[in-house]
């Protein structure tokens, strides 16, 4: 299954937007500019909502939810890509159905993605009282990730060079704004929202033991033989040879597969390949700085 407006988008020269601040965070100009639809959003009581910093296992967490979801049936979570399936609220593209719309015509209860930090959230989910999935990975590889993506993504801002973007990261002038922010706000808040806040480094650790976490949290309760098949079907290897979660069915023009695969490496410590020694340095002393006062802890950053 393909969104009509594709066919209209192959071939077009598209445009990479400006970064423009809200609220002192940066966002690509097509967020800024639809700020007061995503703002007045109305959430369901029984909406779920898959908050991520951009790139540290949200189409992986979408395609976990979704399985649950249809208990396990790998057939029904292929009838359309996952951008469909579970879109993106903050999503206004050039052409095409925003997020917002998608999500509007779905039936409940609804799945819906977010890179939002939780102050901007719609106060509509916290009135409904919604449960959150929030999913956080360690920001060396968060970063390495986000920088590939920008590169692939012409709907994102120019990243500039791996130095460059490596400056902007640490600063938070990136959109969505700093990383170190965004984790923070979203641990602070598991005391007043319905939240469960997993760590992409656990989930390749041990998929199965999260997978069950998700499952508790979604209250589901499903036969092993099932968990054991989501916990297959969710795995990168499967994942970045399905085209309904490997974004090769969005147009080529937008997503450059020939520059960075969406779904690149799924690995934990690809950082090091990355990082030099000073920029290594410069890092663990920003992040020391920034982390000093938060009980929030990442494995395989320092």
């Amino acid at each position: 299954m393909e969104l009509d407006y594709h066919a209209e988008l192959r071939g077009l020269t598209v445009r990479r937007p400006q970064l423009k601040l809200l609220q002192d965070v940066p966002f690509p100009d097509w967020v800024a500019d639809n700020w007061e639809t995503v703002k007045n959003f109305q959430a369901r009581p029984d909406d779920l909502l898959i908050a991520t910093y951009p790139k540290s296992g949200t189409t992986w967490m979408q395609e976990i939810v979704d399985l649950f979801n249809q208990n396990g049936d790998v057939k029904m979570c292929k009838r359309a890509p996952v951008y469909e399936r579970i879109p993106f609220l903050e999503f206004f593209p050039d052409k095409g159905p925003p997020g917002v719309e998608l999500i509007e015509k779905m039936a409940s209860p609804r799945v819906i993605k977010t890179h939002l930090p939780i102050q901007l959230v719609p106060k509509s989910f916290w009135e409904q009282d919604c449960k959150t999935i929030v999913v956080t990975r360690n920001a060396k590889d968060n970063l390495v990730s986000y920088f590939h993506f920008h590169l692939m993504d012409k709907e994102m801002p120019e990243p500039g060079n791996w130095p460059e973007f490596f400056e902007k990261f640490l600063h938070g002038q990136v959109s969505w704004g700093s990383w170190y922010d965004h984790v923070k706000g979203w641990w602070e808040a598991q005391d007043k929202h319905r939240i469960l806040f997993l760590f992409y480094e656990d989930m390749k650790e041990n998929p199965r033991r999260e997978i069950l976490k998700v499952a508790e949290f979604m209250e589901k309760v499903l036969e092993e033989d099932v968990i054991e098949k989501i916990v297959h079907h969710s795995s990168f290897e499967v994942m970045k040879d399905n085209p309904m979660t490997n974004y090769t069915t969005f147009p080529m023009n937008i997503l450059d597969h020939n520059i960075s695969r969406f779904m690149r490496k799924g690995e934990v410590g690809d950082w090091k390949n990355h990082f030099t020694v000073s920029q290594n340095e410069d890092f663990d002393e920003h992040y020391a700085r920034q982390m000093v006062h938060s009980s929030l802890k990442f494995r395989n950053v320092l």
